[in-house]
Order: structure tokens, then C-alpha cells, then sequence
């Protein structure tokens, strides 16, 4: 019979070391699962301590059965299942310290884990009905084995990361061993340490004769209930691995369906490659594993590039950038590139996943881009240092001006955008003109022509302009692109020329004329004024006079031809005009208050030197002043201004009467035409001539109901007395 419970006690020792080194291992690996899964986090920690929990429960049960199977008879099951919640929640609260990874909360955790173990002994020495007293000096040496071997355990668990890492898989069966040999050698020294006494049924022998049979079914049970609870554990790890691994599959497959992927290791040499990479290289796999980037490099990038690059992976941050690579073929190709470094415990990188995006297609199309944003730019380059632009939507409204806009008609930028542009209108075309213009752009076809505009100043200015309609895809405009020359120079040249046709016309004519008019003229005038000298009629003799009037009028008209006939030669000096223009309005003074006109004169400086013939500007001076005199109304002003710039002076003779209409305007200048009663139009065109004689400029503005404007210009002459 001692044999046979020596047998018994063996064999239940082995299973209870058998089965606790089994549920050390299954609580390790759920608390590793827990380190690494986002889903039930809440089942593996339950699952990992109650495991750990079973595994210090039956050990102690197993191993009090073991020592004296009689121990069940008085076995209390209140007491048992006090000490399996005891492990298990010891054991949870050691585990959730553990987790959190801070250093001091190993030392609570393993001493937690200890008070597991003693708490199960404690009370399945009550359960057994077993009195008992410690050895001090064997406890305090049990605790501190059972103690120092659960830091241990826990602090390899928590340095490897509770094992995670492939590199690391013996971490887990090591870690198994270790709580396994604390456990069983817990308490194996705890029942060294305690000294016990059953109670007198159990020595006296009255144990039941079936009792060892009951025991042998007990363990039984409770093997099979353990291994089954392995297994379920097992089989949710397996799924869980197996859900891990459907998964990772998924994301490999979508990877290489998507993306060219490659791997290397620290060193940078490839390890890995998928389909995409070989069919964009041109290489073969065997090409490529082994070899490093280099063999793909298309000498695009600078060396700082790939140090900068190397620099932000080997930190163990993720690098971002757009690399142009070679083809087996000498080809190139452009790749979006992510790398991925995968850090040691040590933070140091141990691979890289390289994950790139074929980009050939956009980087070949974006180059196409700037070639035309280039193009673009440098043709509006161009017709911004030539040309006058503007941009307006389908309404006219003016969206965007170039400088030379701005600068000939002496507005800012943000004066003119929104607008449109009838704040340029001159008045000088008529409302048809401005009809045709819209009808012929409308209807998408581009408008040339030649506008007269009005600067911010006042001033006018001539551009030649073509429109150009941008259309929608219904045919419809969306906006204009105006091209505009300054042609204003080149209207006045035209003028010029047009009153130096009409003046030599007039100059053959005078040659003709003139000189067979003057004679039959000074006898008819001589003799009026005798016959005037022995009239005693006082109303004959008035009539004598006004004869003698009306000739001399004559005589002035041909003196005007014969000028034009043949010019007298102008006698040139450089001269201060100034003083000649306020001679001539002091010789007015008397006409203009007996006409009831204030004639004002302005000038910023008091010495402006000219090369002129002093008698003949006069002369014109004269005849422009007078002219404002005799076309403004009583009351009104006559203004004399000056203005300087670099290289003439610009006289404004300014009146406000009643102006003179376009039709008229054309017409100023031309022999014969003048628009006051008794003029004959030819004081304005030598006046012309004179200046032009003088290489000087008369621009003439008008606005009816506004007044007219004579601008005379003549060069200066710096540095001379």
C-alpha cells in the first residue's frame, strides 16, 4: 500500500508540474497577444490571469494531494475556491502594474505574484484543516527566492517586450520555466518552512477505504478541466494569429497590387521585392536581392540628397520625397516614395519598407506644364515690355491691367479693376462706334481699330487696339484680352502732315495770287485816302474811310499769303519765354476787360530759355490769347499755364467758352476755316507754321460746353544765358 501512494504521489507531482509549467506558458503568450492586438484586449487579460491563476491553484491543490492524499477528506471547498480568486486576482493586479512598463512597478508586481503563491499555501493549508507554524529563517528564504525569481521573469518579459519580436521567441518558454520552477519551489520550501498537525480523525487512520481511488479521479478531472481550458486558449490564440495573419495578407496583397515595395535591411542591402518594382526596373528578383539602391540610381539627385535621406531614416522617422530612378533599359522613372524604418529595443533601425508610387506619367505631364507656364510667361513678358494689356470678364468689367496700362492712362491698378472701360472715354467716338465694337467681339471674332482715350489728367492719348474674345465651350465669351500700341505720336505726325499738305497748297496759291492782288490794291487804296483828303461830305468822307478800312483788312490777307508764299526767315536766339508770354498778356489787358474776361497766368518758375524767334512767337502768343479772349462769354476766365519737364516747356492756353464740337476740331488749322465771325482761318495755320518752324508741337482739346485747350510745346535749352 506505501508503494502504491508512493506511485500516486509521484505521478500526481508530475502532473502538477506538467500542468503548471502549461499555464505559465498559455498566460505569457495571451499577455503577449495583449501587447500586440487592438481588439479584445479586455478576454486576453482575463484569459492571461486566470491562467497564471489556475497555474499557482493547482499546484498547491495538486501538491498537498501528492504529500498526503487523505488531505481531500478534509478538503474545504469554500476555502479552495477562495484561494483560486486569491491567485487569480493577485495575479491580475500584479500583471496590470507590469503593463503600464514603469520600473518601480516591477517590484510590486513580482511581489504580488509572491503573495499569490503564499496566499494559495495559506489557505489550502485550511482548506485541508492542517494546522501549521512557520520557520522564520526558511520563510524569509522562500519568499525571497519566489520574490527575486518573479523580478526576474518580469523584468526579461518587459526589456524584450513580452516577447513580440520574431528575433525573440525564447523568451516565452524561458519565462515559463522560471515561474514554473518559482512556483513549485514556493512550495516545496513554503511546506519545508511550515511545521503542521492533522486533526485526530485524519491520524487515527479513520481516512476511507476508497479514498485513493477518488483522488486519482479528482486529479483526472481536474487535468482534463485545465487541458481545456489550454486548449481554448489555444484555439484563440490561433485564431487570433490566424485573423492576424488574413489580414497582414490582405495588406500585402493590396501593397503589391498598388505599390512597388521593397525591404532592406540596416545595412541598406535588399532583402525584398515585389512584382511592381521588377516590372518597373526591368530587373530580375535574383538582380536585386542582395545589391543595394545604388543600382537603380539615375544620378538625378546630389549626394546631399541621399545623406539627408539616409539621415531622416536611420533617426527612425519616416521619409517623404519624389525620386527619379534608372531602369535595367538606362530609362528613367519617377517614384513617390515613403520609407518606413523598423526599430530594436535600442530604437535603432534593424529594416526599411520602402513603399513608392509610379509618378513618370505626372512628373513627364508637370514638366509639359512649366514649359508652357514658361512660354506663357515670357510671351507676357513680352507684351508687357511692348504693349498696353488688359483683361476684362463678358460685361467689360476690367479683371487685371499690365504696368504700361497704368502708366499711359495715369490711373493705379486698383482704380481701374472693376471697372470698366468708359472711365477712358475721350467722348471723340460716337455711341456706334462703341456698338460695332461689342457686336464684332460678342459674336467671338477679334476686333481691330484705332480709339482715342482719356488719361486720369485729362489728356488724350491714341492706342491701336485688337480684342481678342476667350470662349466657353458653348461659343460664348468669358472674357477679352485687349492689345493696345500707343499711336499717339504717330496721330499727331499724321495731323502735322495733313495741315503741311493743306499749307503747301495754300502756299501755291498765294504764290499766284498774292502779287496781283497787292498792286490793283495799293492804287485803289491811295486813291481813296486822296479823294478823301478834299471831301468836305461828312458822310462821304465816312464812307471813304471805311473803304479805306476794308482795304487795309485786305492787304492783311495778303500779307498772310505772301508769309505763306515765301516765310520770312526766322531770326533764332535763345531767349526766356516767359517774359514774352506776360508781354503779350499785358498787351491784351485792355481787351480782355473791355470783353469782361480775367485772363490769369501761372508758372512754377520765372526763366525758361528757348531758341526762338522772339517777334514771331510773340505773334502766335498773340493770336492764340486773343482767340480765347473773343470765344469765352463775359465773366469767364482765360488761364495761361506753364509745365516743365526734361526736355520742353508746355504752354496751356485755356479758355472756358463754349468749345468747339469734334466735326470742327478735325478742321482746326486748315487754310480758310475758322469758327469766329470775320476770320479767315489763316492766322491759326501760320500760327502752326511758326511753331513748327520752331520744332515745337500745337496740340488743341476741346470739350463743347466745357471750353478749349491750345497746348504749345517747344524744346528747352539747358545751360545757356
Amino acid at each position: 500500500m506505501e508503494t502504491l501512494l508512493n506511485t500516486y504521489s509521484s505521478l500526481i507531482m508530475l502532473i502538477a508540474i506538467i500542468l503548471t509549467l502549461m499555464t505559465s506558458y498559455t498566460s505569457l503568450d495571451l499577455f503577449s497577444l495583449l501587447h500586440t492586438s487592438d481588439r479584445h484586449k479586455r478576454s486576453l487579460f482575463l484569459a492571461g490571469i486566470s491562467s497564471m491563476g489556475i497555474g499557482i491553484w493547482v499546484m498547491n491543490f495538486l501538491t498537498m494531494l501528492a504529500e498526503e492524499p487523505s488531505n481531500i477528506a478534509s478538503n474545504q471547498l469554500s476555502i479552495s475556491l477562495l484561494a483560486f480568486i486569491l491567485g487569480v486576482s493577485f495575479s491580475g493586479i500584479a500583471f496590470y502594474n507590469v503593463i503600464s512598463r514603469k520600473r518601480q512597478h516591477l517590484f510590486i508586481g513580482s511581489m504580488l505574484l509572491t503573495l499569490a503563491v503564499f496566499s494559495n499555501h495559506v489557505m489550502g493549508m485550511f482548506a485541508s484543516n492542517i494546522g501549521f507554524r512557520y520557520d522564520i529563517g526558511l520563510f524569509v528564504l522562500s519568499i525571497t527566492i519566489i520574490y527575486g525569481s518573479f523580478l526576474f521573469v518580469l523584468w526579461i518579459l518587459t526589456y524584450y517586450n513580452f516577447a513580440t519580436n520574431a528575433h525573440n521567441i525564447w523568451i516565452k518558454p524561458l519565462s515559463s520555466l522560471i515561474v514554473t520552477g518559482a512556483i513549485v519551489e514556493g512550495y516545496i520550501l513554503l511546506s519545508q518552512a511550515a511545521q503542521t498537525r492533522l486533526n485526530e480523525s485524519i491520524m487515527n487512520g479513520e481516512t476511507p477505504s476508497t479514498q485513493d481511488s477518488f483522488v486519482l479521479y479528482l486529479v483526472l478531472f481536474i487535468s482534463i478541466l485545465i487541458i481545456t481550458g489550454l486548449l481554448w486558449s489555444s484555439t484563440l490564440i490561433s485564431n487570433r494569429l490566424a485573423t492576424s495573419d488574413s489580414y497582414m495578407n490582405d495588406i500585402r496583397f493590396a501593397l503589391d497590387e498598388s505599390s512597388i515595395v521593397a525591404i532592406t535591411n540596416a545595412q541598406g542591402k535588399i532583402t525584398y521585392v515585389n512584382d511592381k518594382l521588377l516590372d518597373i526596373s526591368g530587373y530580375e528578383e535574383y538582380e536585386l536581392i542582395g545589391q543595394d539602391h545604388n543600382m537603380l540610381n539615375s544620378g538625378y539627385h546630389s549626394k546631399e540628397f541621399f545623406k539627408d535621406l539616409w539621415k531622416t531614416v536611420g533617426e527612425g522617422k519616416v521619409w517623404k520625397g519624389e525620386v527619379r530612378n534608372q531602369k535595367k533599359d538606362g530609362s528613367y522613372y519617377w517614384v513617390d516614395t515613403t520609407i518606413v524604418p523598423f526599430l530594436n529595443k535600442k530604437g535603432k533601425p534593424y529594416q526599411y519598407i520602402a513603399i513608392r508610387t509610379d509618378i513618370t506619367d505626372r512628373k513627364e505631364t508637370e514638366q509639359q506644364l512649366k514649359e508652357t507656364v514658361k512660354e506663357v510667361q515670357d510671351i507676357q513678358f513680352a507684351l508687357d515690355q511692348s504693349t498696353i494689356v488688359a483683361i476684362t470678364n463678358e460685361k467689360g468689367i476690367i479683371k487685371n491691367v499690365n504696368d504700361k496700362f497704368c502708366e499711359i492712362s495715369m490711373y493705379r491698378r486698383d482704380e481701374l479693376i472693376g471697372e470698366d472701360h468708359s472711365i477712358l472715354n475721350s467722348g471723340y467716338h460716337d455711341k456706334d462706334f462703341f456698338k460695332q465694337l461689342w457686336r464684332t467681339i460678342g459674336s467671338g471674332e477679334v476686333w481691330k481699330g484705332e480709339v482715342r482715350n482719356k488719361a486720369k489728367d485729362g489728356s488724350y492719348y491714341w492706342v491701336d487696339t485688337t480684342i481678342v474674345p476667350f470662349m466657353k465651350p458653348n461659343g460664348k465669351p468669358y472674357q477679352y484680352l485687349a492689345i493696345r500700341n500707343d499711336i499717339t505720336e504717330r496721330k499727331k505726325t499724321e495731323e502735322v502732315l495733313r495741315r503741311q499738305d493743306k499749307l503747301s497748297a495754300v502756299g501755291q496759291l498765294a504764290a499766284g495770287v498774292a502779287h496781283e492782288i497787292r498792286n490793283p490794291l495799293t492804287s485803289v487804296r491811295g486813291y481813296a485816302e486822296f479823294l478823301q483828303l478834299d471831301e468836305e461830305d461828312t458822310e462821304r468822307s465816312e464812307l471813304l474811310g471805311i473803304i479805306t478800312e476794308e482795304i487795309e483788312r485786305v492787304n492783311d490777307i495778303v500779307e498772310d499769303f505772301m508769309m505763306l508764299a515765301k516765310p520770312k526767315e526766322v531770326q533764332l536766339g535763345t531767349k526766356n519765354i516767359i517774359p514774352m508770354i506776360e508781354h503779350v498778356i499785358q498787351l491784351l489787358d485792355y481787351t480782355a476787360r473791355k470783353a469782361k474776361v480775367q485772363v490769369t497766368f501761372d508758372c512754377p518758375v520765372d526763366r525758361v530759355m528757348v531758341n526762338c524767334d522772339e517777334g514771331r512767337l510773340k505773334q502766335v502768343f498773340l493770336n492764340f490769347i486773343k482767340n480765347a479772349i473773343e470765344a469765352t462769354p463775359k465773366n469767364g476766365e482765360v488761364n495761361v499755364s506753364c509745365e516743365i519737364d526734361k526736355e520742353d516747356i508746355h504752354i496751356f492756353i485755356k479758355d472756358t467758352g463754349v468749345g468747339i464740337s469734334k466735326e470742327q476740331l478735325n478742321k482746326i488749322g486748315e487754310p480758310f476755316y475758322t469758327t469766329k465771325e470775320g476770320g479767315n482761318g489763316l492766322g491759326l495755320m501760320v500760327s502752326f507754321q511758326i511753331i513748327e518752324s520752331h520744332n515745337g508741337k500745337v496740340m488743341v482739346e476741346s470739350e463743347q460746353n466745357e471750353g478749349t485747350t491750345f497746348q504749345v510745346t517747344l524744346p528747352v535749352q539747358y545751360g545757356s544765358e
